[in-house]
């Protein structure tokens, strides 16, 4: 492993432990370049907490790099309180079934305190 790789996976590392609800997405939250992060988007949104989010397409080495670590090829991703939740069908189920809100408000109570 290069140096610039490790540094890549030092930087996801402290980017998800520094924030209890991450979404790894194509875009910004005003701005979506796809629809799974569209919908990743309205589902958190919907939840009424603040979260905070990277644009893999401004970050083509976490894009690349992100996969490898969290085992899961697609995005967006989600993490909360440092575990990746999943992706964009995972996100929408949990919505759907009322319990991403629960696992939102849980995490943004934790950061909170």
């Amino acid at each position: 492993m290069s140096n610039e790789q490790s540094s890549i996976e030092q930087t996801i590392r402290d980017q998800i432990s520094a924030n209890s609800i991450l979404l790894y997405m194509k875009g910004s939250p005003d701005q979506p370049q796809c629809g799974f992060s569209a919908q990743a988007v309205q589902c958190l949104m919907g939840c009424g907490k603040r979260f905070a989010y990277v644009d893999i397409l401004a970050n083509p080495e976490i894009r690349s790099t992100l996969p490898v670590i969290a085992n899961w090829p697609t995005f967006p991703q989600l993490w909360i309180d440092g575990e990746l939740v999943g992706g964009c069908d995972i996100i929408t189920d949990l919505h759907q079934k009322g319990e991403l809100k629960t696992l939102i408000d849980a995490a943004a109570e934790d950061a909170a305190e």
